[in-house]
């Protein structure tokens, strides 16, 4: 038996070898994420190599991604050449991106350069036929939603990482019943394992009354990266939402553990809704083949001119994407920063070029502040934010964490006049492995707006102060020195 056993640790010892030089030489990561690899399966010997295979193991998935970022180019290069209406904002868009002349607003026309970078990086359009509405609870977002699916006349596209069996969760799906009886068109998109634990049979009324459901990414155990952490909602091609809040009564501010639920959400009417609906279309016809959604004029109808509308650009990031767009936007903004840069995240986890980007910011003299949870869902990735975040104290970044609940917003406020809302949070994981969506608005009313609830949440919040920061205990420094290390594969 004992000869037995050690040619089984002898065997499990080959494996974590043999995935060690997997890693080095055919994954090919970022050596960031390369060392925090190996020193995984380096000090959990025997078992460090499923680890991986479970949450590490990339090429294959990668090359699939990237297929898909070649056919969403094609299928933009389409949209683009479109002949409707409702899509005259196109023409001759390019030219004028190429001549920095889509913003000509006194005193913000270096805002021309982020516009150029997320058309040319993310084909996003920009469009100035739009009005926002902010929400900041979730009630009021699902009630609007609500009205807006009573409402529908042509189609409904809903498209969410997590969708839970709850009171909300049901009103949603029966509300979408009723408007598949009625004759409009459903379709309701979730992420496979975002919804791992919700039961198949949650969503028969709404299939069994015509709706159609989609699935990106069915669950399987080698899969727990490359999540659809996007939420989008698409009404008869003019409304939309996007943002922070998935479906389920936590977001409600009714689970004991999180308590009251800070996020952010727009609701959207008008130009930039048609971007939002060729992005659901092409992760929609990624993963339903059988049953793709084909360009008709119908569904994307004319908006009628808005009166000082709102500037904005709908902008995708994740593996299926050439650049890191999300990340680009975000970086882009920071060195934008002139007087101001508020950031509200639940996951602080900054790469290298946003970690710099902010401490040269606050050493120029320029106001930074960044907000996250004080009671996080995640540990590893809450120690992980703080040691960040007390680096950041040194570089004279002010630094808070939200007392009242769970702050799950991801938001960025840049010199009180452009803002971003969307999905992606400011870490590794929602720059590199999952598929997000944010919006990235040039307007200075939005963005004094987000302001004022930035500063309105401080009021519920703590301070990090360096006093306070440099007093913290020795176990608390150990679990942030771990989570810094291990930072990269969370």
């Amino acid at each position: 038996m004992p000869d037995i056993m050690t040619l089984v640790f002898q065997i499990l010892l080959m494996f974590n070898i043999l995935f060690i030089i997997l890693i080095v030489f055919v994954e090919r990561r970022n050596p960031t994420s390369t060392w925090a690899w190996a020193i995984v399966i380096t000090f959990v010997p025997y078992i460090g190599f499923l680890f991986y295979l479970m949450f590490g193991l990339e090429s294959r998935k990668h090359n699939v991604f990237m297929q898909k970022a070649v056919k969403d180019e094609e299928t933009f290069e389409k949209f683009q050449k479109l002949d409707y209406n409702s899509l005259r904002f196109l023409k001759n868009h390019q030219q004028r991106v190429d001549l920095k002349d889509v913003i000509r607003s006194r005193g913000v026309e270096r805002l021309n350069d982020m516009v150029a970078l997320n058309y040319k990086s993310a084909q996003s359009a920009f469009t100035n036929n739009n009005s926002v509405k902010i929400y900041t609870e979730g009630e009021e977002k699902f009630d609007a939603l609500l009205s807006d699916i009573k409402n529908a006349k042509r189609y409904i596209h809903m498209q969410y990482y997590i969708v839970r069996d709850s009171d909300i969760g049901r009103k949603i799906i029966n509300a979408l019943a009723q408007k598949a009886r009625e004759g409009v068109t459903v379709r309701f998109f979730i992420d496979g394992m975002g919804c791992i634990l919700t039961p198949k049979k949650f969503y028969k009324p709404l299939v069994e009354a015509g709706g159609i459901l989609g699935i990106f990414q069915p669950p399987h155990f080698a899969r727990l990266n490359f999540r659809n952490h996007r939420k989008i909602a698409v009404i008869d091609g003019t409304t939309g939402y996007i943002g922070g809040l998935n479906i389920g009564d936590e977001y409600l501010g009714q689970s004991k553990r999180f308590g009251y639920w800070r996020d952010t959400h727009l609701r959207i009417y008008g130009d930039a809704v048609k971007q939002l609906e060729l992005r659901f279309m092409m992760d929609w016809n990624f993963a339903e083949k059988s049953k793709p959604i084909e360009f008709n004029e119908d569904d994307f109808p004319n908006v009628v001119s808005i009166q000082n509308g709102v500037g904005m650009q709908i902008v995708s990031g994740g593996p299926d994407t050439k650049w890191s767009n999300i990340h680009f936007g975000y970086s882009k903004m920071i060195f934008e920063a002139d007087k101001s840069i508020f950031i509200v995240t639940p996951y602080f986890v900054p790469d290298d070029t946003v970690f710099k980007a902010l401490r040269i910011a606050a050493l120029s003299g320029i106001d930074v502040r960044i907000m996250i949870p004080a009671h996080p869902d995640h540990p590893f990735v809450y120690w992980a934010s703080l040691s960040y975040l007390g680096e950041l104290l040194n570089a004279g970044v002010k630094c808070y964490k939200y007392e009242k609940g769970f702050v799950h917003s991801k938001m960025i406020v840049i010199d009180s006049v452009v803002s971003s809302v969307g999905t992606a949070n400011m870490d590794l994981r929602s720059f590199d492995l999952n598929f997000e969506v944010n919006s990235f608005i040039y307007d200075e009313k939005i963005s004094k707006r987000l302001e004022s609830v930035f500063f309105a949440d401080i009021k519920d919040s703590t301070e990090i102060t360096r006093a306070s920061y440099g007093a913290r205990s020795g176990f608390t420094r150990f679990k942030e020195a771990i989570s810094r290390l291990i930072s990269p594969l969370l």
